[in-house]
């Protein structure tokens, strides 16, 4: 085997101009691979970490139906006491579960006195809240992190609009699941900046204000927000999760909760769909640059050295000698593109890194893209690389190992 890399290597050698080019284009492609997937993977991580983690959790759980009608807000679905205690015991039961928040959702007017506005309010234990969405307290720019009974952390966005400072005064109205009306004083503790997506300019008060707000019996909830400590993991912790769930129905038999991964609940999941699929396009292309090379490169090598391959034949060289020969060549020329190509790479990313490239996400702006290399990144694009390099290889190389050594012999 050494032997016929030790030839292969030589006949590359002896055409070093050709080899250089074809190696050079191989290692653009791998360059341009492995960069864009190294850029798409931490803009896509910033996006999905910017909606789990300020907002949606990774997995919700709701009432069964729930979901259908979650743009109205429907306290009639909202999951009882018993509902509540059954869940926790569930959850606490579940490995790999880094934290949970019991929410209850409702819609309400505020109003400062002078002017009155809709808002969608999330009522929350901010502890259990902070540790499922820990970007949320970053989100919040003014007054203070805390909630306390009594204190509303209100959007940014109607805040400008209303002209609410943190310690003004603030009335909330709600109707609760019964049709009647009730208000709440509140004092604005906090502003908290406009996120994308649904949620974005939601409120913030305390558990035990929307239980008085709402006139409930007991606490009663409207969704479970979960966070886990793997995120790579979350197909596994779903179906688990579902299959836990599953078994839990009413006295009709109908289940009792619906589970969704944070995929369902946001729009923005598209993006992340679309880069997958971009992804696979630009892993295509890559192919087709390979494959095209190194055939081209050894379509022209089996051209020229007819008579070197008639000669070799001649004194007796196994066609599977050759047909090894003309492969090692190409595997070697894509072994030498992926080195260059992983190494041009590698510079390009920690360019980007140190040049701290900012983009903009809805009305959030200054995320920094901070693309970076994985081992298993670098492995299956050059195992890639390295596959269709030899299988461009198999066709020339198969020709020649056919060649007939007295025809081969009288080629000019």
């Amino acid at each position: 085997m050494m032997a016929v890399l030790t030839m292969a290597a030589r006949n590359l050698r002896r055409y070093a101009r050709r080899t250089f080019l074809i190696v050079s284009l191989v290692a653009i492609g791998v360059t341009f691979v492995q960069v864009y997937i190294a850029s798409s993977k931490s803009y896509k991580g910033l996006i999905i970490s910017q909606i789990t983690d300020s907002m949606l959790g990774h997995i919700q759980i709701h009432r069964k139906g729930y979901l259908t009608s979650i743009e109205n807000v429907p306290l009639n679905l909202n999951l009882g006491a018993r509902d509540v205690t059954r869940l926790r015991t569930i959850l606490d039961g579940i490995p790999g579960v880094e934290a949970y928040s019991m929410r209850v959702r409702f819609g309400a007017m505020l109003s400062n006195y002078a002017e009155t506005a809709t808002i969608r309010v999330y009522a929350v234990l901010p502890e259990d809240e902070y540790r499922t969405v820990p970007l949320l307290a970053g989100r919040i720019t003014k007054g203070e992190k805390a909630l306390k009974p009594g204190m509303m952390i209100v959007p940014e966005i109607l805040a400008r609009g209303m002209k609410l400072r943190v310690g003004d005064p603030i009335v909330l109205v709600a109707t609760n699941k019964d049709g009647s009306v009730n208000g709440k004083q509140f004092t604005v503790s906090g502003i908290v900046e406009t996120a994308p997506g649904p949620g974005g300019r939601d409120g913030y008060v305390h558990m035990d204000d929307a239980v008085e707000l709402l006139r409930m019996n007991g606490r009663e909830i409207s969704e479970v927000a979960l966070r886990f400590r793997d995120f790579g993991g979350l197909t596994g912790y779903f179906n688990r999760l579902s299959g836990a769930l599953a078994k839990e129905v009413d006295g009709a038999g109908r289940p009792t909760y619906e589970v969704h991964r944070w995929e369902s609940l946001s729009p923005f999941s598209a993006i992340a769909k679309m880069v997958n699929l971009m992804t696979i396009f630009v892993e295509a292309m890559l192919i087709c640059i390979v494959l095209i090379s190194i055939m081209n490169a050894m379509i022209m090598s089996v051209y020229e050295r007819t008579r070197e391959t008639g000669t070799l034949a001649a004194i007796g060289t196994l066609p599977n000698t050759i047909l090894a020969i003309f492969m090692a060549e190409g595997l070697l020329l894509g072994v030498a593109g992926v080195v260059m190509g992983n190494v041009v790479s590698l510079v390009i990313i920690q360019a980007i890194r140190l040049m701290k490239m900012t983009f903009a996400f809805g009305m959030k702006e200054g995320f920094i893209l901070a693309p970076s290399m994985s081992i298993m990144d670098v492995l299956y694009v050059s195992g890639i690389v390295i596959l269709v390099s030899m299988l461009g290889s198999v066709q020339p190389a198969w020709r020649a190992s056919r060649l007939e050594p007295i025809k081969a012999l009288r080629s000019v």
